[in-house]
C-alpha cells in the first residue's frame, strides 16, 4: 500500500468509496452521495488551501483522508478537522490508520495545532478506535443531532494536540481563512 496525494484521477473512486458510507454508514450525515464531479470540486477546495488529501492505493484506491478548516473564523486557524473514509472490504487492515497518521504529520509541518475528529454515531468504535489509537482524546457527545437511516444519531467530539498544541504561541501564520 502506497499513500500519496490525491488526483482529479482519484474522484470515481473516492466518489464509490464515500457513496458507500453515505449510503449504508452513520460516519456521514450525507443522506445522497456526491458524484466524480463534486469530489473533483472537495478535493480542489481542500488543496487550494494548502491541506493534505491523501490516498491510499494498492491495486486500486482503497481509502482517503483529509483536513479542513475546524471553522471558518480567524481564531480557528491553527485547528483542523479529519476526515476518513476506507473501502469497506479493506476496513480494519490499518489503511485508516495510516492515513489519518499522514494527514497528522503534514498538518503539524504546517505548524497546526489542534486536530478535531468529529465521528458520526456514538457506536462507531471503528473511528473511535482509530483516533484513540492515534492520540486523540474524548471530548464529548452529543446526543440526537442527526437523522439519519431511521433513527436519530450522535456524534463524538474527539481532539488531538498537534505540534506543542496550547504550549505557547503558534510560530506558524496559520491557515489563510480570507473570503471564507
Amino acid at each position: 500500500m502506497i499513500l500519496r496525494d490525491a488526483t482529479v484521477d482519484d474522484a470515481a473512486a473516492l466518489a464509490a468509496i464515500y457513496g458507500h458510507h453515505v449510503l449504508h454508514g452513520l460516519g456521514t450525515f450525507e443522506e445522497t452521495p456526491p458524484g466524480a464531479d463534486e469530489m473533483i470540486g472537495r478535493l480542489g477546495a481542500v488543496q487550494a488551501r494548502g491541506l493534505p488529501y491523501l490516498v491510499a492505493q494498492t491495486d486500486r484506491v482503497i481509502g482517503f483522508a483529509y483536513a479542513t478548516p475546524f471553522r471558518l473564523r480567524a481564531a480557528y486557524r491553527y485547528t483542523v478537522e479529519d476526515s476518513i473514509y476506507v473501502a469497506p472490504d479493506q476496513r480494519g487492515l490499518g489503511v485508516g490508520k495510516r492515513l489519518v497518521g499522514e494527514v497528522m504529520q503534514r498538518c503539524e509541518a504546517l505548524g497546526l495545532r489542534q486536530m478535531i475528529a468529529i465521528v458520526g454515531d456514538s457506536a462507531n468504535a471503528a473511528s473511535i478506535g482509530l483516533h484513540r489509537s492515534l492520540g486523540f482524546e474524548l471530548k464529548g457527545v452529543m446526543p440526537s443531532v442527526g437523522f439519519k437511516h431511521g433513527r436519530w444519531v450522535d456524534i463524538v467530539w474527539m481532539q488531538r494536540q498537534l505540534n506543542r498544541g496550547d504550549a505557547g504561541p503558534p510560530s506558524a501564520p496559520g491557515l489563510d481563512l480570507a473570503g471564507a
